[in-house]
C-alpha cells in the first residue's frame, strides 16, 4: 500500500437506521475510488461490508467492518455499523476512532430512531457530522421536506453543500465549485441562495475575514474559507447536507471530494482527552500526535476467531507503530510483540509496515487485547487511558444453560467471549435463582450472540425467560445496633456495630463512610463492616432483589481483645445493616424504558390502548410520513418484555420498535406486595 501522512488522511463512521443504505453507498464510493472493480450488492450477500456468515444469511450489518481507499492522493478509512436498534451500541463503539460521522438517510423515510440517536451521540463526543441523503432516486417530492425536517431537529445549520438537479441524475454543487449556469437547475431551492447561506455561517465566527468577504464583493476562495470552515464543522455550527443516490451511482463523486475537503484530517479535528490514573488523582494529558514521539494507540475493536485467536482494531494516536515493535498493553509490565500489522479491507487482511497518527490498523493473535485498552511502547505512558465508553444500558435478558451435561466451564468462556467482542452485552447472575443471564439491547442482539456461540464456537445453550432486575431501595434515614456473640468453648466471636442507612439520589449505587473515633471499631475490622452490608445488600431486604442508591454511616460499635475477629464484623454489619432497613421504608425499584413505537396510522389507537393498560405513558406521537407514526412511550420493562409478539399481533407484523433503558423507579404498592409474596412461597 502507498504510504500516506497524518494530515492526507480522513476517517469516517458510517452511522444510520437500517435501510438508509449504508453498505451499498459504501459500495458506491469504493467503486467511485476504483478500490473495487464491481459493486456488490446487500440483498444478494455480495457486498464488502457485510462479508460475515451471519450477515449473509440476515442480509443486515452487524458487526463494525472496515474498509478504506486511496482517492485524490488521500487515504480514507471508512467503518460501516449496523443500524438495527438492537445494535446500537456496536455503532457506537467506533466513534472513538474517527474524526467523523457520515450520518445516512434514506429519503424515503426520513429521520428515524437510530438516524436521531447517532446525531446525538456524534454531537455529544465533538465529531463532525456529514449527512448524506441517499435513495433520491424515485423519492424526489420528498427531498425539500427532508430537508427541513433535518434543519428542525437537528439544526438551522445543517445546509446543503449540493443540491440535486431536475432529473436527480446529477447533484449541482453550492461551495466548492458553483456554477449552476453549467450544471443545471436544481430540484427545489436555490443554489446561489444556499452558497449564502454557507458562507454566512462559516463566517459568522470571524469578523476579519468577514469584512474581507464584503470588501471583494462577497467573493471568497475555498482556500480563504478553510480555517473557518473547519472551526465552523468543529464546533457543531455546520453540518453539511448532500443528495445521492448509491444505487444510480449520483452524487458519490461528490461525495467523495467534500470527504476529502470537508471533512477533518485527524491534526484538525477535536482531539480526544487522554487521562492519566484513576479517581481522584487522575489527570487530562495531552497527546502530540507528532510520528516521532512515543507510540500511543487506542483498541476500540476486538475480534475473536476460534482458528486465528484475538484480533484488535486500534487508532495511532502518537507515534509510529512498525512491525516488529514491542508495546506495553495498558498497565502491563511484559510487551508483546507486533508480529503482524495489517489494514482491513472488509474480510480481507492487508499487510503493512507501519501505521502513523490517524490511521487505523490491527494486530492479532494477542489474548490481552479489549476494547478499551491503550498500546504504547513506553512506561511514560503508563496508566494512560480514554474516559470509560458509555453504551447503552442492556434492558433484555436470557437466562442460559448449558444444553449438554459437562458444558458449564466451555459456556462461561464463550459468554466472555461474546462481551469482549460486543460491550454491550453483559453477562449477569441471579444468585437468588441460580441463573447466569445474558443481556443486550433485544431479542435479535441475544439471538445474534447465541447464534454465534452455536456456528463460531460449537457451544449450544438452553434458555429460558430471567426474572426481571428488580432492585430494592430505602427511602427515608435509620440507624440500628446490633452485637454479634458467639461463645463455644475456646476463643469465641464478638463485634459490634452501629450504623445509620440514608437514601441516595436514583442511580447512585453505594457509599460506605467509616465515622468512628476513638478506636471503637478498630480500623482493620472496618473493611469486615463494610463487606458484612454488601452480602447483605446482595440478598436484599425486602423480596431478595439487590439493593442500590444507599449510603451507610459506620458511627459506633465495641470490639474485645480476644474475641474480637473479622468474621464478627462481617455478621455484625450485615445484621445491623438489615435491622435499619427495616425502619427505612424500603421499598422495590422496577426498571422503566423508554420505547419509540413505529406503526401506521390506523394502529395508533391500537397501541395507546395496549400500552396504557399496561402501566405505560404516552408521552408523544409524531408523523413520521408515509402514513406512519411513532409513539414515544414510557413503560415498566415487567410489562413490555415480550412486546415485540404483542406488536406484531396488533399491527400485522406492519410495527417495529426500539427501547433504551430510562431509569429504576418505585413499583405500586400492588406489585411490591405480589412481590414480596412470591419471594415468600419461594
Amino acid at each position: 500500500m502507498a504510504e500516506f501522512t497524518t494530515e492526507q488522511i480522513r476517517n469516517l463512521a458510517v452511522l444510520g437506521h437500517t435501510g438508509a443504505g449504508k453498505s451499498t453507498l459504501l459500495e458506491a464510493l469504493l467503486f467511485q475510488g476504483e478500490a473495487i472493480a464491481q459493486k456488490g450488492r446487500v440483498d444478494k450477500g455480495t457486498n464488502h461490508a457485510d462479508f460475515t456468515a451471519q450477515e449473509k444469511d440476515h442480509r443486515h450489518s452487524l458487526e463494525p467492518s472496515f474498509l478504506n481507499l486511496d482517492f485524490d492522493n488521500h487515504h480514507i478509512n471508512f467503518i460501516d455499523t449496523p443500524g438495527l436498534p438492537d445494535f446500537f451500541g456496536r455503532a457506537l463503539l467506533p466513534l472513538s476512532g474517527v474524526e467523523s460521522v457520515l450520518l445516512v438517510i434514506n429519503a424515503a423515510t426520513g429521520i428515524e430512531t437510530i438516524t436521531q440517536r447517532a446525531f446525538e451521540a456524534a454531537r455529544a463526543q465533538g465529531k463532525v457530522v456529514l449527512i448524506a441523503i441517499n435513495h433520491i432516486d424515485g423519492n424526489g417530492a420528498n427531498l425539500a421536506g427532508l430537508l427541513d425536517e433535518i434543519q428542525t431537529k437537528f439544526g438551522h445549520r445543517c445546509l446543503p453543500v449540493n443540491l440535486p438537479n431536475a432529473a436527480l441524475d446529477d447533484v449541482i454543487d453550492c461551495y466548492l465549485h458553483p456554477q449552476p449556469e453549467l450544471q443545471g437547475e436544481a430540484l427545489f431551492h436555490d443554489v446561489a441562495s444556499a452558497r449564502d447561506e454557507l458562507v454566512d455561517t462559516v463566517l459568522e465566527e470571524d469578523d476579519e475575514l468577514m469584512a474581507l468577504y464584503l470588501e471583494q464583493g462577497e467573493n471568497l476562495t475555498p482556500e480563504q474559507l478553510h480555517a473557518p470552515l473547519e472551526t465552523a464543522l468543529r464546533m457543531g455550527h455546520l453540518v453539511p447536507v448532500c443528495f445521492t443516490s448509491a444505487e444510480q451511482q449520483v452524487g458519490i463523486g461528490a461525495l467523495l471530494e467534500l470527504i476529502i475537503k470537508l471533512s477533518p484530517n485527524p491534526l484538525e479535528a477535536n482531539p480526544p482527552q487522554f487521562i492519566k490514573g484513576q479517581g481522584e488523582s487522575a489527570l487530562p494529558v495531552d497527546v502530540t500526535q507528532s510520528s516521532e514521539d512515543h507510540a500511543l494507540a487506542y483498541v476500540f475493536r476486538v475480534a475473536i476467531d476460534p482458528f486465528f485467536g484475538r484480533m484488535g482494531v486500534f487508532r495511532v494516536y502518537q507515534g509510529t507503530i512498525s512491525l516488529g515493535m514491542k508495546l506495553f498493553i495498558g498497565d502491563g509490565r511484559k510487551p508483546i510483540k507486533v508480529g503482524n500489522l495489517f489494514k482491513l479491507q472488509g474480510d480481507k487482511q492487508i499487510s503493512v509496515n507501519s501505521a502513523v497518527p490517524g490511521d487505523i490498523c490491527a494486530i492479532s493473535k494477542v489474548d490481552e487485547l479489549t476494547v478499551g485498552a491503550v498500546l504504547h511502547d513506553s512506561h511514560d505512558e503508563d496508566e494512560f487511558h480514554l474516559p470509560e465508553l458509555v453504551l447503552p444500558q442492556p434492558i433484555f435478558g436470557l437466562a442460559v444453560s448449558a444444553k449438554r451435561r459437562g458444558d458449564e466451564q466451555k459456556i462461561a468462556e464463550v459468554l466472555n467471549k461474546l462481551v469482549v467482542e460486543d460491550p454491550s452485552l453483559h453477562i449477569a447472575k441471579n444468585e437468588a435463582e441460580g441463573q447466569t443471564i445474558l443481556q443486550g439491547q433485544g431479542d435479535l442482539h441475544l439471538q445474534i450472540a447465541l447464534e454465534k456461540a452455536h456456528d463460531l464456537f460449537n457451544v449450544d445453550m438452553e434458555t429460558d425467560v430471567p426474572a426481571v432486575a428488580y432492585r430494592e431501595t430505602i427511602t427515608r434515614s435509620a440507624t440500628a445496633r446490633y452485637r454479634h456473640k458467639k461463645q463455644s468453648g475456646g476463643a469465641g466471636q464478638f463485634g459490634e456495630v452501629e450504623l445509620t442507612v440514608e437514601p441516595l439520589p436514583r442511580g447512585a449505587g453505594f457509599e460506605f463512610v467509616s465515622k468512628v473515633v476513638g478506636g471503637s471499631v478498630p480500623s482493620q475490622y472496618i473493611p469486615a463492616v463494610e463487606k458484612g452490608v454488601k452480602e447483605a445488600m446482595n440478598g436484599g431486604a425486602v423480596a431478595g432483589f439487590p439493593m442500590q442508591d444507599v449510603r451507610v454511616s459506620l458511627l459506633d460499635g465495641k470490639h474485645h481483645s480476644v474475641d474480637s475477629k473479622e468474621i464478627a464484623f462481617v455478621m455484625a454489619g450485615k445484621k445491623a445493616f438489615l435491622d435499619a432497613v427495616q425502619e427505612a421504608n424500603p421499598v422495590i425499584l422496577e426498571p422503566i424504558v423508554e420505547m419509540q413505537v413505529q406503526v401506521a396510522q390506523e394502529h395508533v389507537g391500537d397501541i395507546t390502548g395496549d400500552i396504557s393498560a399496561n402501566r405505560g405513558i404516552i408521552c408523544g406521537t409524531q408523523a413520521q410520513g408515509n402514513g406512519k407514526v411513532e409513539v414515544e412511550v414510557e413503560a415498566p420493562l415487567a410489562t413490555v418484555d415480550d412486546y415485540s409478539t404483542r406488536l406484531k399481533s396488533l399491527t400485522g407484523g406492519d410495527g417495529q420498535f426500539a427501547m433504551t433503558f430510562s431509569r429504576y423507579d418505585v413499583v405500586p404498592e400492588h406489585v411490591q406486595k405480589a412481590l414480596v409474596s412470591a419471594a415468600k412461597a419461594h
